[in-house]
């Protein structure tokens, strides 16, 4: 219990620290400090963090699991939308399906997902959630999200542009790093700073979360963003959730595993709505609606697993 205020205490405290300085800020600066994060603050706190991660166990299930979610979460959406258009006889519009889909699939596992797997499980076990984000979560937003928001929207997915998204992204680079510097013995000291360092960046993630929630001002798609929401952090982390005992997962790793699963709507998703002309209000609704009901599921989550 006092992990989880601790935790409270942080993240809602850092995301409206972001928020405020969002509105304060020149709208230029949170696109910077993304870049800044995106290029050296995620890249290094990746590697201070896999220094100390346990690699022992089975970790590499972590991905395969992360895409049994996302090809569920994508599934369920579909059946959703089939049902609405059964039961009422009318369809939502492709744009406002692909965003749907999308928003229902692709977690924000990374930005969100890190901090809480490391406030409420610890160093231990990061590198289940980084698994889980690296080699499951990038692929399934610009691997499978890109070929369905190009099938839903207007724009044109290009295959080169696909594989340059993943191959240059740099937390990708920086978990191959990783892994090899564990071998590096490093002066505690260099020890000390370097893990202050990936801190500050998980700090500073946070603040960029408030920042961009800051710039959201449209609620015009609540009752969709209601639908996929339901799938992505409640319906897909129990069914997945209660299936890991037969892949052999409990315990810590099983809690990570659920957490990650649990996250909201991924930027990756807002991206996707805006460069492949998908419904953007939905996007958008269904990010800043999703952190808020994070508050909520949170504590659900970890009192089952």
């Amino acid at each position: 219990m006092t992990n989880l205020l601790e935790l409270y205490v942080k993240l809602v405290g850092l995301v409206l620290v972001g928020f405020f300085l969002g509105r304060k800020l020149p709208a230029t600066f949170p696109p910077r400090l993304g870049q800044l994060l995106f290029w050296v603050g995620v890249p290094i706190s990746i590697v201070a963090f896999l220094r100390q991660a346990d690699l022992s166990a089975q970790i590499w299930i972590a991905p395969a699991i992360a895409y049994i979610a996302i090809f569920l979460g994508a599934f369920l959406a579909w059946l959703a939308i089939k049902g609405q258009a059964y039961l009422t006889h009318t369809t939502f519009q492709h744009p406002t399906q692909g965003s749907l889909i999308l928003s229902a699939m692709v977690g924000n596992t990374g930005y969100i997902g890190f901090p809480v797997t490391l406030a409420m499980v610890g160093k231990d076990y990061f590198a289940w959630a980084l698994f889980y984000d690296l080699l499951g979560t990038v692929f399934g937003a610009y691997g499978l999200g890109v070929a369905l928001a190009s099938r839903f929207g207007g724009g044109k997915a290009n295959s080169w542009q696909m594989a340059k998204a993943i191959f240059i992204n740099p937390a990708l680079w920086s978990f191959g790093i990783g892994l090899w510097f564990r071998q590096v013995h490093l002066h505690p000291t260099v020890e000390f700073y370097l893990e202050n360092l990936a801190w500050v960046a998980v700090a500073l993630s946070l603040v960029l979360i408030g920042m961009r929630l800051s710039l959201l001002n449209s609620w015009h798609r609540l009752p969709q963003a209601g639908v996929s929401l339901a799938i992505k952090m409640v319906l897909v982390p129990l069914m997945v959730g209660l299936t890991l005992p037969f892949f052999g997962i409990t315990g810590s790793p099983a809690k990570v595993i659920v957490l990650q699963m649990a996250m909201p709507p991924a930027f990756a998703t807002m991206v996707l709505a805006e460069t492949f002309n998908l419904d953007r209000e939905l996007a958008v609704t269904s990010l800043a609606v999703g952190v808020m009901l994070l508050l909520l599921t949170l504590p659900v989550w970890l009192w089952l697993f």
